[in-house]
């Protein structure tokens, strides 16, 4: 009889389980259609920005702007971005893993700059350096929300404090697939003009001065779709996770059912025994 309300017991608690789950899995769903649109609208922006890039480093001649300049890498940047919360599979583990290997690889030292609680605790228990972290910015950030990023980003470049400035977080590729990136941020590389002179433009005051207008609000937009991408890879992945802990749950549940028939049927059966065998012993 313990066993039984045992399996009863646990049967509701795998069920009270798969209704969070299934929640969850509709609160994410929601979060992750807004998140996508909002990343998809900003990926043609972004093409565009490079191609006008492309056309004015072309043209320009003579000094070279601050967020252009190579030089010898003494110092790594990395930007970490992941998200505040767990739950949504592999994800935190493999951006962490894949920023902690590129961080191994490279001889020359790095430092941090976290968005999001679950990189930032990663790489303070591995005793990364992190020069700033970010945290709490929400599911629907706006570009206020990621300009003190950038503007660190900015200032400890032109100001020789790093030598080189990369982009770790994870790009959305589809619902069941997001991929851990890490791209150059700084210095800028712009695309290459695959037919030089085939458009005109015209730059009003001057080449130069929408060149140096130009190339901070590239890295600022740049930065910024970076968080966006990863907030549509955390709600995909989030999804996901929980549908699959949803389906878990309820075959879960069908196994205890199954468990708590035999048992129950055993019980009966042997009751029915001692009855039996209680009425033959009195004739």
């Amino acid at each position: 009889m313990a066993n039984i309300r045992l399996i009863r017991r646990r049967i509701r608690s795998v069920q009270s389980t798969a209704k969070i789950t299934k929640a969850m899995e509709m609160v994410a769903t929601s979060k992750m259609r807004r998140a996508q649109e909002r990343d998809l609208a900003g990926r043609p922006y972004a093409d565009k920005i490079l191609q006008v890039l492309a056309d004015l480093v072309a043209q320009e001649v003579g000094t070279v702007h601050p967020l252009l300049e190579r030089r010898e890498v003494k110092k790594i940047e990395i930007v970490h971005i992941t998200p505040d919360r767990g739950l949504c599979g592999g994800l935190n583990a493999n951006m962490n893993r894949s920023t902690a290997n590129f961080i191994a690889s490279e001889v020359s030292p790095s430092v941090l700059i976290t968005v999001g609680r679950k990189g930032r605790d990663y790489m303070l228990r591995y005793g990364r350096e992190v020069r700033a972290e970010f945290t709490g910015i929400g599911d629907r950030p706006s570009m206020l929300d990621t300009l003190p990023i950038s503007r660190i980003v900015i200032d400890d470049y032109t100001n020789r404090f790093t030598d080189v400035v990369y982009l770790a977080y994870t790009r959305f590729v589809s619902t069941m697939s997001q991929r851990p990136v890490l791209q150059q941020l700084l210095p800028v590389e712009p695309a290459k003009r695959e037919k030089p002179g085939e458009v005109e433009y015209i730059y009003e005051p001057n080449r130069r001065l929408v060149l140096a207008a130009l190339l901070p609000r590239f890295v600022e937009m740049e930065l910024y779709h970076a968080v966006l991408e990863s907030i549509a890879s955390e709600q995909s992945a989030r999804m996901v996770a929980m549908r699959n802990a949803t389906d878990n749950a309820n075959e879960l549940i069908q196994d205890l059912t199954l468990m708590y028939n035999k048992a129950r049927q055993e019980m009966i059966t042997t009751e029915l025994l001692d009855i039996t065998g209680g009425a033959e012993a009195l004739t």
